[in-house]
């Protein structure tokens, strides 16, 4: 994720970013403006359809599909920046429950007890990265879907691991107590930033795993393709062939719109405007070590 200044309108303008849809695009956009060359051919010279008033009424009812595509894309972006947002919010929990859980465990653990406090800096630096590499891994997000990947067959051999390293933290806890080192009330305080470590991971899987319908993703981009493919037979009349790159710059803002939809859905995935879980891991251990007095 990239820091940036919402206020300069000139840089952003004349800026070329990583993921601008032009270069992603530009195949579709210029064999959306051949389709629209020719359909706008064929009624203006080849059939000379300009007296045709049928044609010509068409114009309002794609002023009318046009709303009802609006809607489709502001619910799409929604949608995808709600999943986006959920994700960022669920990282932040992952900071203070990690930084909770440092804080509680300087507090109760022994200043002499260098191993435990070791231990447990390494444990919870250990988790956001893990949980960084489990989210951006491609096997996860097929934990859900119907069909056999192997790939994930093959991770599932291998423990759930930010529940593996939770557990191995339950149990070092588990013996402190034993060894009156910390009472069960202690425990007890650790034990709800503990929990929270596992329902970040939850709710993160829940981003990653379960996608848009794909009944509406492949919907939204069927209409947008016939919407405007069909866009030259009721304007061409009134544009002439300057329909051409008018329909190709409906079509590049729509699919735009998509192609942004589509990047931001999925947090996790390692793209330039993804979350920046990598360095929330890192700047977590930084901060559980100095707390912890960690000086590995």
């Amino acid at each position: 994720m990239q820091v940036y200044n919402a206020k300069d309108w000139l840089g952003f303008i004349f800026k070329i970013h990583k993921s601008d849809t032009v270069r992603k695009l530009w195949p579709a956009i210029i064999l959306m403006g051949l389709l629209s060359w020719l359909v706008a051919y064929l009624e203006l010279d080849y059939f000379d359809l300009s007296q045709n008033s049928a044609l010509k009424n068409t114009s309002i009812l794609h002023t009318v599909i046009g709303f009802v595509l609006s809607l489709l894309l502001v619910f799409r972006t929604n949608t995808a920046y709600d999943r986006w947002w959920e994700g960022r919010k669920m990282w932040g929990k992952l900071v203070n429950d990690s930084r909770n859980l440092s804080v509680k465990l300087n507090a109760l653990l022994p200043e002499d007890d260098k191993v435990s406090r070791i231990y447990f800096t390494n444990k919870i630096k250990l988790f956001a990265k893990v949980l960084h590499t489990h989210l951006t891994s491609e096997s996860t997000k097929y934990m859900l879907d119907e069909e056999e990947h192997p790939e994930y067959e093959e991770s599932l051999k291998a423990q759930h691991p930010p529940t593996k390293i939770v557990g191995k933290m339950y149990i070092a806890l588990q013996k402190l107590e034993r060894e009156k080192i910390i009472s069960p009330q202690d425990k007890m305080i650790l034990d709800e930033n503990l929990n929270g470590l596992l329902d970040v991971a939850g709710a993160c899987e829940r981003i990653k795993n379960t996608p848009i319908p794909i009944a509406y993703a492949v919907f939204i981009k069927k209409f947008i393709f016939v919407y405007v493919l069909t866009l030259p037979i009721g304007y061409v009349f009134t544009t002439g062939y300057f329909i051409v790159p008018l329909v190709m710059i409906i079509f590049y803002v729509l699919l735009s719109i998509e192609l942004i939809a589509e990047e931001i859905e999925d947090p996790f995935n390692g793209g330039t405007d993804d979350l920046p879980t990598a360095k929330i891991a890192e700047n977590i251990g930084k901060y559980v070590s100095n707390v912890l007095k960690d000086n590995n």
